[in-house]
């Protein structure tokens, strides 16, 4: 079902899970997926012994996809008209993430019905590790 300008209101949220105890297989098919093959994401020698990290974490844009899920979920396919984030914190294997979506502004422009949202996914902690901002079409 589509989401209404008319139904919505400045402050309505959206959150889900949008990955539970997030596993080194997903990382590595990510990364056969978006053909980034960085040993920091999947090889955990190297990014212990040789980065100094205490083990392989998420690629951003693995934390932003997830994010988009939700987003989509939300506002439906094919609505999005701009999406953009910053990563504010890594993801390590393990890590749960919930996103959320607030409206933060209704309007119309060019005979269009859109939605602003402001964007946060935490990790089981709640610490951010994604922030950004989305604008939807929605039906009248």
């Amino acid at each position: 079902m589509a989401l209404k300008a008319s139904e919505l209101k400045v402050g309505d949220e959206h959150e889900e899970v949008v990955v539970d105890n997030l596993s080194r297989t997903q990382l590595v098919m990510y990364a056969g997926t978006s053909g980034d093959y960085n040993p920091l994401h999947t090889d955990q020698v190297f990014t212990k012994e040789i980065a100094g990290y205490p083990s392989v974490f998420a690629h951003g844009m693995l934390s932003m996809g997830l994010t988009g899920r939700m987003l989509t979920n939300y506002v439906g396919d094919g609505r999005l008209t701009k999406y953009g984030v910053r990563f504010t914190a890594q993801v390590w294997p393990g890590d749960t993430l919930t996103a959320k979506a607030s409206v933060s502004e209704i309007r119309e422009e060019d005979g269009q019905h859109l939605v602003d949202l402001a964007i946060v996914t935490v990790n089981q902690d709640g610490t951010p590790v994604v922030r950004g901002q989305a604008t939807a079409r929605v039906d009248p």
